[in-house]
Protein backbone atom coordinates (compact mmCIF):
# COMPACT_ATOMS: atom_id res chain seq x y z
CA UNK A 1 0.00 0.00 0.00
CA UNK A 2 1.48 3.49 -1.50
CA UNK A 3 1.40 6.07 1.06
CA UNK A 4 -0.07 9.60 0.83
CA UNK A 5 0.98 12.95 1.12
CA UNK A 6 -1.93 15.33 2.63
CA UNK A 7 -2.09 16.91 -0.98
CA UNK A 8 -2.53 13.27 -2.80
CA UNK A 9 -6.30 14.20 -3.40
CA UNK A 10 -5.40 17.44 -4.69
CA UNK A 11 -2.26 16.19 -6.88
CA UNK A 12 -4.77 13.81 -9.26
CA UNK A 13 -7.69 16.75 -9.27
CA UNK A 14 -4.81 19.18 -10.74
CA UNK A 15 -3.91 15.79 -13.51
CA UNK A 16 -0.63 14.94 -12.33
CA UNK A 17 0.84 11.61 -13.66
CA UNK A 18 1.67 9.41 -10.49
CA UNK A 19 4.61 6.86 -9.40
CA UNK A 20 5.85 4.95 -6.68
CA UNK A 21 8.63 6.90 -5.09
CA UNK A 22 9.88 5.13 -2.19
CA UNK A 23 6.57 3.59 -1.01
CA UNK A 24 5.30 7.36 -1.82
CA UNK A 25 2.24 7.94 -4.16
CA UNK A 26 3.75 11.21 -5.90
CA UNK A 27 3.93 13.52 -8.84
CA UNK A 28 6.18 12.81 -11.33
CA UNK A 29 4.86 15.76 -13.63
CA UNK A 30 1.88 17.47 -14.73
CA UNK A 31 1.88 17.35 -18.46
CA UNK A 32 4.99 18.82 -19.18
CA UNK A 33 8.28 18.33 -17.19
CA UNK A 34 10.22 20.51 -19.33
CA UNK A 35 7.76 23.01 -18.94
CA UNK A 36 8.11 22.77 -15.46
CA UNK A 37 11.54 23.11 -15.67
CA UNK A 38 11.54 26.22 -16.98
CA UNK A 39 8.77 27.75 -14.94
CA UNK A 40 11.25 27.28 -11.81
CA UNK A 41 14.33 29.05 -13.07
CA UNK A 42 12.10 31.95 -14.27
CA UNK A 43 8.72 32.57 -12.58
CA UNK A 44 7.56 30.20 -9.15
CA UNK A 45 7.13 26.53 -8.64
CA UNK A 46 5.32 24.42 -6.18
CA UNK A 47 6.65 20.48 -4.89
CA UNK A 48 4.63 18.70 -2.50
CA UNK A 49 7.84 17.29 -0.24
CA UNK A 50 5.84 16.56 2.39
CA UNK A 51 7.06 12.41 1.99
CA UNK A 52 10.12 13.97 3.79
CA UNK A 53 10.24 14.10 7.53
CA UNK A 54 10.29 16.31 9.87
CA UNK A 55 11.99 15.31 13.28
CA UNK A 56 11.82 17.26 16.35
CA UNK A 57 14.67 16.49 18.79
CA UNK A 58 13.75 17.67 22.62
CA UNK A 59 15.92 17.51 25.56
CA UNK A 60 18.92 18.83 27.24
CA UNK A 61 21.73 17.55 25.45
CA UNK A 62 20.21 17.93 21.71
CA UNK A 63 23.66 19.57 21.35
CA UNK A 64 25.68 16.94 22.45
CA UNK A 65 24.07 14.51 20.91
CA UNK A 66 24.24 16.00 17.84
CA UNK A 67 28.26 16.90 17.93
CA UNK A 68 28.67 12.93 18.59
CA UNK A 69 25.80 12.34 15.83
CA UNK A 70 26.57 14.26 12.76
CA UNK A 71 29.99 15.19 10.79
CA UNK A 72 29.53 18.88 10.20
CA UNK A 73 30.12 21.37 13.24
CA UNK A 74 26.61 21.88 14.94
CA UNK A 75 28.61 24.33 16.90
CA UNK A 76 28.45 26.42 13.82
CA UNK A 77 24.25 27.17 14.86
CA UNK A 78 23.91 29.66 17.39
CA UNK A 79 21.40 32.14 16.05
CA UNK A 80 17.76 30.69 16.41
CA UNK A 81 16.38 29.25 13.03
CA UNK A 82 20.00 28.82 11.30
CA UNK A 83 20.35 25.73 9.45
CA UNK A 84 23.33 23.08 8.84
CA UNK A 85 23.63 21.05 6.33
CA UNK A 86 25.33 17.92 6.91
CA UNK A 87 26.00 14.10 6.59
CA UNK A 88 24.81 11.06 9.47
CA UNK A 89 27.86 8.76 9.25
CA UNK A 90 27.96 5.13 10.27
CA UNK A 91 31.12 3.38 12.01
CA UNK A 92 32.98 2.81 8.70
CA UNK A 93 32.22 6.59 7.31
CA UNK A 94 29.17 5.74 4.94
CA UNK A 95 26.75 8.04 4.10
CA UNK A 96 23.30 6.62 6.08
CA UNK A 97 21.99 10.06 5.00
CA UNK A 98 22.04 13.68 4.21
CA UNK A 99 19.88 16.23 6.23
CA UNK A 100 19.26 19.54 7.46
CA UNK A 101 19.54 20.58 10.84
CA UNK A 102 17.58 23.63 12.34
CA UNK A 103 18.53 25.37 15.54
CA UNK A 104 15.66 26.78 17.55
CA UNK A 105 16.61 26.99 21.04
CA UNK A 106 18.99 24.60 23.32
CA UNK A 107 16.55 22.53 24.03
CA UNK A 108 14.61 22.47 20.45
CA UNK A 109 16.53 21.43 17.27
CA UNK A 110 14.38 20.19 13.93
CA UNK A 111 16.00 17.35 11.14
CA UNK A 112 14.34 17.02 8.20
CA UNK A 113 15.63 13.89 6.97
CA UNK A 114 14.74 11.90 3.00
CA UNK A 115 11.86 10.08 2.66
CA UNK A 116 13.52 6.62 2.05
CA UNK A 117 15.81 7.02 5.07
CA UNK A 118 13.53 7.88 7.39
CA UNK A 119 12.67 5.15 9.09
CA UNK A 120 16.49 3.59 9.55
CA UNK A 121 17.42 7.23 10.43
CA UNK A 122 15.34 7.22 13.21
CA UNK A 123 16.12 3.55 13.99
CA UNK A 124 19.66 4.69 14.26
CA UNK A 125 18.93 7.98 15.93
CA UNK A 126 17.25 6.43 18.73
CA UNK A 127 19.76 3.46 19.02
CA UNK A 128 22.14 6.53 19.55
CA UNK A 129 19.91 8.27 21.95
CA UNK A 130 19.60 5.37 24.80
CA UNK A 131 23.36 3.96 23.94
CA UNK A 132 24.68 7.40 24.78
CA UNK A 133 22.34 7.89 27.63
CA UNK A 134 20.80 11.34 25.69
CA UNK A 135 17.88 11.30 27.44
CA UNK A 136 16.07 12.93 24.17
CA UNK A 137 12.52 13.06 22.87
CA UNK A 138 12.59 12.05 19.14
CA UNK A 139 9.26 13.20 17.71
CA UNK A 140 8.64 12.12 13.82
CA UNK A 141 6.12 15.12 12.86
CA UNK A 142 4.17 13.17 10.48
CA UNK A 143 1.10 15.48 11.72
CA UNK A 144 2.78 18.04 9.88
CA UNK A 145 3.28 18.79 5.55
CA UNK A 146 5.87 20.22 3.54
CA UNK A 147 5.36 22.96 0.41
CA UNK A 148 8.97 24.26 -1.42
CA UNK A 149 8.11 27.55 -3.37
CA UNK A 150 11.11 27.84 -5.46
CA UNK A 151 12.08 30.19 -8.27
CA UNK A 152 12.67 34.00 -8.88
CA UNK A 153 9.53 34.75 -7.83
CA UNK A 154 8.74 32.90 -4.81
CA UNK A 155 8.88 35.16 -2.44
CA UNK A 156 5.96 37.45 -4.08
CA UNK A 157 4.10 34.07 -4.54
CA UNK A 158 4.47 33.19 -0.79
CA UNK A 159 4.21 37.23 0.42
CA UNK A 160 0.78 37.23 -1.79
CA UNK A 161 -0.50 33.65 0.03
CA UNK A 162 -0.22 34.60 3.22
CA UNK A 163 -0.68 38.58 3.47
CA UNK A 164 1.62 39.67 6.66
CA UNK A 165 4.51 37.10 6.01
CA UNK A 166 6.48 39.96 4.09
CA UNK A 167 7.89 41.45 7.38
CA UNK A 168 9.59 37.50 7.91
CA UNK A 169 10.47 36.79 4.50
CA UNK A 170 11.81 40.10 4.19
CA UNK A 171 14.60 39.24 6.90
CA UNK A 172 14.61 35.76 5.98
CA UNK A 173 18.38 35.26 4.89
CA UNK A 174 19.19 32.04 2.79
CA UNK A 175 19.44 28.51 5.17
CA UNK A 176 17.84 30.30 8.11
CA UNK A 177 14.65 29.58 9.27
CA UNK A 178 11.31 31.09 11.35
CA UNK A 179 8.23 29.79 13.29
CA UNK A 180 5.13 30.81 13.98
CA UNK A 181 2.91 28.56 15.70
CA UNK A 182 2.99 25.11 13.59
CA UNK A 183 4.07 26.94 10.74
CA UNK A 184 7.89 26.84 9.61
CA UNK A 185 9.02 28.73 6.99
CA UNK A 186 12.45 27.86 6.31
CA UNK A 187 14.77 30.12 3.27
CA UNK A 188 16.15 26.83 2.10
CA UNK A 189 15.41 24.62 -1.50
CA UNK A 190 17.04 21.85 -3.72
CA UNK A 191 16.61 23.71 -7.17
CA UNK A 192 19.21 26.60 -7.12
CA UNK A 193 17.16 29.10 -7.21
CA UNK A 194 15.96 31.18 -3.99
CA UNK A 195 12.88 29.84 -2.44
CA UNK A 196 11.39 29.03 0.65
CA UNK A 197 10.41 25.33 2.23
CA UNK A 198 7.46 25.50 4.20
CA UNK A 199 5.66 23.33 6.93
CA UNK A 200 2.29 23.78 8.41
CA UNK A 201 -0.18 21.64 9.81
CA UNK A 202 -1.46 18.47 7.50
CA UNK A 203 -4.95 20.07 7.61
CA UNK A 204 -3.90 22.98 6.24
CA UNK A 205 -1.96 22.18 3.12
CA UNK A 206 -4.69 21.80 0.70
CA UNK A 207 -6.01 25.26 1.74
CA UNK A 208 -2.08 26.56 1.75
CA UNK A 209 -1.77 25.08 -1.46
CA UNK A 210 -4.71 26.51 -3.36
CA UNK A 211 -3.31 29.86 -2.01
CA UNK A 212 -0.20 29.71 -3.49
CA UNK A 213 -1.35 28.89 -6.88
CA UNK A 214 -3.61 31.24 -6.60
CA UNK A 215 -0.91 33.58 -6.40
CA UNK A 216 1.04 32.90 -9.85
CA UNK A 217 2.79 29.25 -8.06
CA UNK A 218 2.85 26.32 -10.34
CA UNK A 219 2.58 22.80 -9.41
CA UNK A 220 5.79 20.84 -9.99
CA UNK A 221 6.74 17.42 -9.53
CA UNK A 222 9.26 14.67 -9.32
CA UNK A 223 10.88 14.74 -12.58
CA UNK A 224 11.72 18.39 -13.05
CA UNK A 225 13.27 18.07 -9.25
CA UNK A 226 15.39 15.98 -10.27
CA UNK A 227 16.78 18.00 -13.49
CA UNK A 228 16.67 21.38 -11.40
CA UNK A 229 18.86 19.66 -8.66
CA UNK A 230 20.93 18.10 -10.79
CA UNK A 231 21.66 21.20 -12.37
CA UNK A 232 22.35 23.11 -9.55
CA UNK A 233 25.19 20.31 -8.45
CA UNK A 234 22.97 18.86 -5.71
CA UNK A 235 23.50 15.01 -4.42
CA UNK A 236 20.80 12.99 -4.15
CA UNK A 237 20.91 10.13 -1.41
CA UNK A 238 20.86 6.34 -2.96
CA UNK A 239 22.83 7.76 -6.35
CA UNK A 240 25.33 10.31 -5.46
CA UNK A 241 26.29 8.46 -1.91
CA UNK A 242 25.04 5.87 0.55
CA UNK A 243 25.82 3.58 3.02
CA UNK A 244 28.63 2.01 0.65
CA UNK A 245 30.44 5.63 0.12
CA UNK A 246 32.08 8.01 2.07
CA UNK A 247 31.07 12.14 2.00
CA UNK A 248 35.05 12.43 1.12
CA UNK A 249 34.40 11.14 -2.44
CA UNK A 250 31.46 12.09 -3.00
CA UNK A 251 32.16 16.05 -2.73
CA UNK A 252 30.80 16.75 0.33
CA UNK A 253 34.08 16.95 2.22
CA UNK A 254 32.77 20.47 3.07
CA UNK A 255 30.44 19.12 4.78
CA UNK A 256 32.74 16.98 7.55
CA UNK A 257 34.69 18.46 10.48
CA UNK A 258 38.15 17.40 10.62
CA UNK A 259 39.46 20.12 12.09
CA UNK A 260 38.17 20.69 15.53
CA UNK A 261 38.94 17.70 18.28
CA UNK A 262 35.09 16.83 18.57
CA UNK A 263 34.77 13.04 17.71
CA UNK A 264 31.68 12.27 15.42
CA UNK A 265 30.72 8.88 14.52
CA UNK A 266 32.43 7.61 11.29
CA UNK A 267 35.09 10.28 12.38
CA UNK A 268 38.18 7.38 12.75
CA UNK A 269 37.39 6.15 9.16
CA UNK A 270 37.23 8.82 7.50
CA UNK A 271 40.73 9.88 8.93
CA UNK A 272 42.30 6.32 8.35
CA UNK A 273 40.87 6.06 4.94
CA UNK A 274 42.87 6.54 1.82
CA UNK A 275 41.04 8.71 -0.89
CA UNK A 276 40.98 7.53 -4.70
CA UNK A 277 37.83 8.67 -5.91
CA UNK A 278 36.25 12.62 -6.10
CA UNK A 279 33.10 13.46 -7.66
CA UNK A 280 32.93 15.44 -10.14
CA UNK A 281 30.79 17.09 -13.43
CA UNK A 282 30.47 15.91 -16.79
CA UNK A 283 29.47 17.62 -19.98
CA UNK A 284 28.60 15.26 -23.04
CA UNK A 285 30.25 16.93 -26.30
CA UNK A 286 28.85 14.23 -28.31
CA UNK A 287 25.07 13.21 -29.34
CA UNK A 288 23.37 11.19 -26.15
CA UNK A 289 21.91 11.35 -23.02
CA UNK A 290 24.07 10.23 -20.03
CA UNK A 291 22.37 8.31 -17.19
CA UNK A 292 23.28 6.91 -13.89
CA UNK A 293 25.50 3.72 -14.16
CA UNK A 294 27.16 4.19 -17.31
CA UNK A 295 30.74 3.33 -17.30
CA UNK A 296 33.30 6.37 -17.33
CA UNK A 297 36.82 5.53 -18.86
CA UNK A 298 39.59 8.29 -17.97
CA UNK A 299 43.42 7.92 -18.32
CA UNK A 300 43.92 6.59 -14.71
CA UNK A 301 40.88 4.24 -14.25
CA UNK A 302 37.63 3.61 -14.71
CA UNK A 303 34.76 5.52 -12.98
CA UNK A 304 31.06 5.59 -12.75
CA UNK A 305 28.20 7.95 -13.74
CA UNK A 306 26.28 8.30 -10.06
CA UNK A 307 23.37 10.82 -12.06
CA UNK A 308 23.05 12.17 -15.51
CA UNK A 309 20.33 13.99 -17.42
CA UNK A 310 19.16 16.24 -20.25
CA UNK A 311 19.56 19.29 -18.80
CA UNK A 312 16.90 21.77 -20.39
CA UNK A 313 18.57 25.13 -19.29
CA UNK A 314 21.81 24.12 -21.08
CA UNK A 315 20.29 22.09 -23.99
CA UNK A 316 22.94 19.23 -23.15
CA UNK A 317 23.64 16.42 -21.36
CA UNK A 318 24.94 16.92 -17.96
CA UNK A 319 25.99 14.05 -15.18
CA UNK A 320 27.66 13.74 -11.99
CA UNK A 321 29.89 11.36 -12.06
CA UNK A 322 32.89 9.20 -9.60
CA UNK A 323 35.92 9.57 -11.20
CA UNK A 324 39.40 8.58 -10.32
CA UNK A 325 41.43 11.62 -8.32
CA UNK A 326 43.81 13.20 -10.52
CA UNK A 327 41.19 13.80 -13.72
CA UNK A 328 41.21 17.55 -13.67
CA UNK A 329 38.04 20.19 -14.80
CA UNK A 330 38.38 20.89 -18.43
CA UNK A 331 40.16 17.09 -19.46
CA UNK A 332 38.01 15.02 -21.86
CA UNK A 333 36.93 11.09 -20.98
CA UNK A 334 34.73 9.20 -22.46
CA UNK A 335 31.44 7.20 -21.46
CA UNK A 336 30.36 4.33 -22.66
CA UNK A 337 26.52 4.35 -24.04
CA UNK A 338 24.75 0.95 -25.78
CA UNK A 339 28.30 -0.01 -26.89
CA UNK A 340 29.88 2.87 -27.76
CA UNK A 341 31.99 5.30 -26.63
CA UNK A 342 30.85 9.12 -26.18
CA UNK A 343 33.53 11.99 -25.66
CA UNK A 344 32.92 14.03 -22.54
CA UNK A 345 34.45 16.72 -21.08
CA UNK A 346 34.94 17.08 -17.03
CA UNK A 347 33.70 20.39 -15.52
CA UNK A 348 33.19 22.29 -11.86
CA UNK A 349 29.73 21.72 -10.70
CA UNK A 350 27.55 23.77 -10.24
CA UNK A 351 25.91 23.95 -13.88
CA UNK A 352 23.64 26.55 -13.15
CA UNK A 353 22.13 28.82 -10.19
CA UNK A 354 20.00 31.13 -10.18
CA UNK A 355 18.89 30.63 -13.64
CA UNK A 356 22.27 31.51 -14.74
CA UNK A 357 24.48 28.47 -16.69
CA UNK A 358 27.61 28.60 -14.75
CA UNK A 359 29.54 26.07 -17.34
Amino acid sequence: MLRHTPLNALHRELGAKMVDFGGWDMPLHYGSQIGEHHTVRSGCGLFDVSHMLSLDLRGANVRPFLRRLVANNVDKLQVCGKALYSCMLNEAGGVIDDLILYFMDESWFRLVVNAGTADKDLAWMETCNADWGMGLTLTPRRDLAMIAIQGPDATRVLNEALPGVDSLTASLKPFNAAAMGEMFIARTGYTGEDGFEATVLAKSAPFFWKALMEAGGKPIGLGARDTLRLEAGMNLYGQDMDETTSPLESGLAWTVDLKTERDFVGRAALEKSEVTRQLAGLVLLDKGVLRSHQTVLTKHGAGEITSGTFSPTMQQSIALARIPLGIAPGEEVEVEIRDKKLRAKVVKYPFVRNGKVLI
